[in-house]
């Protein structure tokens, strides 16, 4: 078999392997917050709070451990550490349908982010084997497998919460976690021929003098924290808003189709926002992507109807589901390929960084200001997040070349 066909053969792999792991982590998110209410008599705001709290927490790991999974495929390979992932993420969410306490749920959600790591450590897996003139449209495909994962999760999760309940929900979501890390035994492992006289292996240090030499570069990870604080401020309360909307009748299937709407905007779009960056450069569609996301949120602070947040939503979806395939592509093109895997550990551990912060700031907002505050707030940020990249693209042009 040649690298080629090894290549779309562990592309196809992967999307599976994603799209049941993003699946199964969405099919509970919904209604982590309606969990919490079947714990004891709590109020609103209580719930509201540990809702963030329980939610953002795994980042917190997440956001410890990405750095050294990185380093660790870098060295060791990338297919080992997907499959301890796997199965590291399927034990803690198969536990969690036996919690009855926001304790005891609190614990295994910091357990299960030493293991978050799957989806972007399969984006590293994959991208070390994608030449740099397709890096965006590859990685856009990739992210469709779990961005169809994603928005069929919501609303299956939301289906089985209302029918079987909430623990037997987490139980049966664990299994399809399972059969992602088994997916990964049948990938083959291998990465593109780095250049003549280039190192094989870099230092810690190295990597981040790498980073910190590049101003776009470093400007592009450090704005991964603001578009996750942005991006994850509305989720752990989206259902609570949903019931303001819409009231309490089926709750989990319809904070799922809210969940689900973003993720279908992100499906129609993914691939081809990769492609048009492949062609035309990828800090300037991100640039793009981020002023348009600020802008297409920002109405979700007057909605009165349900409906008009699925289409918001929908629309954000559209915008944003070029953000992290178009990101990654330029780090592909920047970061030499051994030290690639470690580079894209500090971006995701930026990201959870933006997910620690983000879950527990709309809690907060929320709690005090209303939930329309949130939107505003998270529009504020997307657009901060284009004026910094816009202007450090402007004042290091040699940086942002794009080159194939």
């Amino acid at each position: 078999m040649t690298k080629m066909e090894l290549a779309k053969r562990n592309i196809v792999i992967m999307w599976f392997s994603n799209f049941f792991i993003a699946g199964s982590m969405t099919m509970v998110l919904p209604f982590i917050s309606l969990y919490i209410e079947t714990f004891g008599d709590f109020t609103e705001k209580y719930v509201q709070h540990w809702s963030g709290i329980t939610f953002g927490v795994t980042f917190v790991s997440a956001f410890i451990f990405s750095p050294i999974w990185g380093r660790f495929g870098d060295r060791f390979g990338r297919k080992k550490v997907l499959i301890i992932c796997g199965f590291g993420m399927g034990l803690s969410i198969f536990l969690m349908g036996y919690v009855d306490s926001v304790w005891q749920l609190f614990l295994l959600r910091f357990l299960m982010g030493f293991f978050t790591g799957f989806i972007p450590m399969s984006q590293a897996f994959i991208s070390t084997q994608t030449p740099k003139e397709i890096a965006g449209r590859v990685l856009g495909t990739l992210q469709t497998g779990s961005i169809t994962g994603s928005l069929l999760g919501p609303m299956l999760g939301g289906i089985l919460a209302d029918s079987l309940g909430f623990s037997l929900t987490f139980k049966w979501t664990s299994i399809a976690i399972f059969v992602s890390g088994l997916l990964v035994f049948a990938t083959k492992e291998y990465v593109i021929e780095p250049k003549k006289g280039s190192k094989l292996h870099y230092s810690s240090k190295e990597v981040l003098v790498h980073i910190v030499k590049n101003p776009v570069l470093l400007t592009v990870l450090l704005i991964s924290t603001l578009v996750q604080i942005a991006h994850f401020s509305i989720q752990p309360i989206l259902s609570l808003f949903v019931t303001e909307l819409h009231g309490p009748t089926n709750i989990a299937f319809y904070s799922g189709i809210a969940f689900s709407a973003a993720g279908l905007g992100n499906l129609l779009m993914s691939r081809n926002w990769g492609k048009i960056a492949d062609k035309h450069g990828y800090i300037k569609i991100l640039v793009i992507l981020l002023f348009i996301s600020g802008i297409v949120y920002l109405p979700g602070s007057a909605i009165t109807n349900f409906w008009q947040l699925v289409i918001i939503r929908f629309v954000l979806g559209i915008a944003i589901g070029g953000i992290i395939p178009v990101r990654i592509a330029y780090i592909r093109q920047e970061a030499p390929i051994a030290m690639q895997g470690e580079v894209l550990g500090y971006n995701t551990s930026l990201r959870f960084l933006g997910n620690i912060i983000g879950p527990m700031l709309g809690g907060f907002i929320s709690g005090y200001f209303g939930f329309s505050a949130v939107f505003i707030s998270t529009s504020s940020l997307l657009i901060v997040s284009g004026v910094i990249l816009f202007i450090s693209m402007h004042r290091h042009p040699n940086l942002v070349k794009h080159t194939v």
